[in-house]
């Protein structure tokens, strides 16, 4: 199987063109919210005799697709918007303000006071550093399907877009079947205007139901390709393994796929099968948002032009930067992609002469 290239002047190229992109975010848009916490200052509640953990700071950020938005803003997409669905509460607000905040167009965001703001509660102390720091997270999450008349909402807010857009990332992100933004209506609409707009790049992420989707760009991990659900961290799974069920997965879809298997790299589908091997980095890594920060990079190098594994390789750059980042929402920006892609470059220079 062969590697990818990329050469320093095809980046620049790239990186050019993405300033002219324009891509919708159609999904499970959550908010992170932290809660920073001193455990110096920490009392005991008069009335129950419990700790009461004392906050000093919290810090707000979109989350899921809307990590996804963060990075394809700051990598320097020119227009960018959210489709998808709010509750009518304060995490709403905060959510619409980060998303704005990036020049990110929330018209589509529907505002539902049935629905729940879906938000990833993160307490940690402000005396660990890193991930060391980080107490249990706890999770608001809608755990019943949504109403037709919201889904339909939905529907009508990519029909919308689809004329103005050059790519729509579907990012299903909730476990529970029918309980997210990507229902199955939803799926089935995103698939049918896929067909009916071939000049639209369409790319779905789908934590559970990757196998359900049909002729539109794949991606997924090694894990979700196999069918292997909430595996721990560090399993590892046989790459003969993988490609045998990208292949298969590949067949059933029609379409392009993309798999990803971690630090080590990604593999692409088309034209033919090839291998884009991950970037090392040094240090301690965050991971949470690697696969979003790699559906950013990608998506908008082939807005821009790339072929398929040009685009895995630029996906990889950006995601290389953000698990960088710890304890927050990490992006890439455009001007970090030319050192990041020479250090790359060398390290395969080595894996080949080694």
């Amino acid at each position: 199987m062969k590697n990818a290239e990329l050469a320093d002047s095809r980046l620049y190229q790239l990186i050019e063109r993405i300033h002219g992109c324009r891509i919708a975010v159609l999904g499970d848009f959550f908010l992170e919210k932290y809660l920073v916490v001193n455990p110096a200052l920490m009392e005991t509640s008069v009335e129950t005799g419990k700790p009461a953990h004392q906050v000093v700071g919290t810090r707000c950020s979109p989350c899921a697709a809307g990590t996804v938005v963060s990075n394809l803003a700051a990598l320097g997409a020119h227009q960018l918007h959210a489709i998808g669905l709010t509750g009518d509460d304060g995490e709403a607000f905060e959510l619409r303000r980060g998303l704005q905040a990036v020049d990110c167009t929330t018209d589509h965001l529907i505002s539902s006071p049935s629905y729940r703001t879906p938000t990833y509660l993160k307490p940690r102390d402000t005396a660990l550093t890193g991930l060391a720091g980080e107490h249990g997270r706890f999770d608001t999450k809608n755990r019943e399907a949504m109403s037709p008349a919201l889904q339909d909402m939905i529907v009508d807010a990519l029909d919308a877009r689809l004329p103005e857009i050059d790519a729509v990332i579907v990012l299903d992100q909730v476990d529970e079947v029918e309980g997210g933004v990507v229902s199955t209506t939803i799926r089935n609409a995103v698939i049918e205007q896929a067909q009916c707009n071939p000049q639209v790049i369409f790319w779905v992420d789908s934590r559970c139901r990757i196998h359900e989707f049909r002729r539109m760009i794949v991606k997924s991990n090694q894990y979700e390709v196999m069918g292997l659900r909430q595996s721990p961290p560090g399993t590892i799974v046989d790459l003969d393994r993988v490609l045998d069920a990208a292949q298969r997965l590949r067949v059933v879809n029609d379409a392009p796929i993309a798999v990803t298997c971690g630090e080590t790299g990604v593999l692409v589908s088309d034209p033919e099968w090839m291998w884009v091997p991950g970037v090392r980095v040094k240090g301690e890594i965050d991971a949470t948002g690697a696969g979003d920060s790699f559906n950013a990079g990608a998506v908008l190098a082939l807005s821009a032009g790339a072929s398929f594994a040009e685009a895995a390789v630029i996906g990889n750059l950006v995601a290389s930067i953000t698990v960088q980042q710890i304890a927050r929402t990490g992006v890439a920006r455009p001007d970090q992609l030319p050192a990041r892609l020479r250090l790359w470059n060398q390290q395969q220079k080595e894996s080949q002469n080694g």
